[in-house]
């Protein structure tokens, strides 16, 4: 019998059984932090060290998609309401709502054919079209048109207008075609860039408190406001979280979302 030890780095067996796993580890390593996120589609690092981030699920910002930062004197939303707040809309705030909504009608009314720069909002839920109206209140979101109207609103108005939206039906969008394959960005997102799915927050898969629902939206808005969320622009979301999403967003992937909810019935 051999004297020589067991664990021993002069047996070449012992050499062999811990050097092989060890190299198998090294290279899986490698392959799978710095060559696999290379071959997600569309994917843009700013370095090794970026990509071995995004595959460990902490992802830094490429630089050459970054937003630009939001200064600090600039509002952002704080809105903070439970869901079951608003979730049965009384009669009297959806007559008030209704009574509040005729100046609303020219850019959110049912006969908006061809209003492709404003959201539909019949059918919307109470929550989402509460905290937009808070937003645009404090500042938190800026629009030329809507800015000053949310301004003289009170909380009542905002409860009342937010009751009748909810209230109302969906109107159906104005390019249905249900023959538009859902794009990977809206059914599986893309993981090694940690988008999460369209669908996931805005349905049909998932609904998140205090998300719009898409469907029938305009192509040209959706785009538009990713674009918003891209640049900083607009920068209402609480914890920054479609600002991330969409800083990691190609423009085909933005406008591939926006064309697919555009033509949902």
């Amino acid at each position: 019998m051999s004297s020589e030890r067991l664990f021993s780095w002069r047996n070449p067996w012992f050499v062999a059984g811990v050097g092989a796993p060890a190299v198998l580890v090294v290279a899986s390593l490698i392959v799978g932090f710095a060559v696999l996120p290379y071959s997600e589609p569309n994917a843009r690092f700013s370095g090794i060290w970026d990509a071995i981030c995004s595959a460990a699920g902490v992802p830094r910002t490429p630089q050459q998609t970054q937003g630009a930062p939001v200064a600090p004197g600039v509002a952002t939303s704080k809105v903070v309401l439970p869901a079951e707040s608003l979730a049965s809309a009384d009669s009297r705030a959806v007559g008030r709502g209704a009574t509040l909504a005729m100046q609303c009608a020219i850019c959110h009314g049912s006969n908006r054919q061809g209003q492709v720069d404003t959201p539909n909002l019949e059918g919307q839920p109470a929550v989402s079209v509460y905290k937009e109206l808070r937003d645009f209140k404090s500042g938190a979101r800026t629009n030329a048109v809507m800015s000053p109207f949310a301004v003289k609103l009170d909380e009542q108005d905002m409860v009342d207008l937010a009751s009748y939206y909810s209230y109302m039906p969906r109107q159906p969008g104005t390019q249905a075609d249900a023959a538009v394959a859902a794009p990977a960005i809206v059914t599986r997102g893309a993981a090694m860039r940690n988008i999460p799915a369209c669908s996931s927050c805005h349905g049909p898969v998932e609904f998140k408190a205090g998300s719009p629902w898409l469907e029938g939206q305009s192509a040209l808005y959706l785009k538009a406001q990713l674009e918003a969320f891209a640049s900083g622009a607009r920068h209402n979301d609480i914890g920054e979280q479609m600002r991330n999403i969409a800083r990691r967003m190609t423009t085909a992937e933005m406008a591939e979302a926006g064309a697919y909810y555009a033509s949902r019935p």
